[in-house]
């Protein structure tokens, strides 16, 4: 088994781990990230009706126009801004963060510090 592998299975243990404790309601949707080398994508999701609200990635023609390349810390920062304006238009203002497994540090803790700043609260 490779490190590659390695690191892919301890990361989804962690996710299993997170998503036991963690679940959105609708009157606090869970904030949910995922990430690729290229792209970083956020969605909020009420796991009562198990509908996706709002969403937002790298991918999007609003956030493509702000950021140089998609795989950075930037980008990861307008993709939170943008979860945060989406979901204020929704007049969503609390979420839970759900990190996917992730460790909270770069691209992930980037993209939740814009989304507080925008107000969002987690």
């Amino acid at each position: 088994m490779s490190a590659t592998e390695k690191k892919l299975i301890s990361r989804n243990r962690r996710h299993i781990r997170i998503r036991k404790k963690v679940s959105g309601t609708s009157g606090r949707p869970r904030l949910c990230v995922s990430k690729s080398l290229k792209h970083i994508y956020a969605q909020i999701i009420n796991d009562d009706t198990g509908a996706t609200l709002v969403s937002s990635s790298t991918m999007d023609k609003d956030v493509k126009g702000k950021i140089k390349t998609a795989g950075d810390i930037n980008a990861a920062k307008a993709v939170g801004a943008a979860i945060a304006e989406k979901a204020l238009g929704k007049d969503i203002k609390k979420v839970v963060f759900d990190r996917g497994g992730y460790i909270y540090h770069g691209r992930i803790k980037a993209l939740a510090e814009a989304a507080r700043e925008k107000g969002l609260q987690f």
